[in-house]
């Protein structure tokens, strides 16, 4: 079963273009908006265990330029 998790994101300044298309080249990232407020934008991944979650966490979104901090939220049926 697929699970999804919402990927907080803040940017260097300037960099938001840049780390937007970086996003969009990870398989697993199925959506990404840029937003107005603290933060510059949101992703969206899917992902079959939490292996493959912390993998994409530790690895891929670490390996993003241009990314300061990150929060995730996973979501959860209710």
């Amino acid at each position: 079963m697929t699970s999804l998790a919402w990927i907080l994101i803040s940017c260097e300044p300037g960099r938001e273009r840049d780390v937007y298309l970086q996003l969009l080249d990870i398989p697993v990232v199925s959506e990404v908006s840029i937003v107005y407020g603290e933060l510059d934008m949101v992703a969206r991944i899917d992902f079959e265990s939490e292996k493959q979650m912390s993998k994409i966490l530790i690895e891929d979104m670490r390996n993003v330029k241009g990314i300061r901090k990150t929060e995730t939220l996973i979501a959860v049926e209710v």
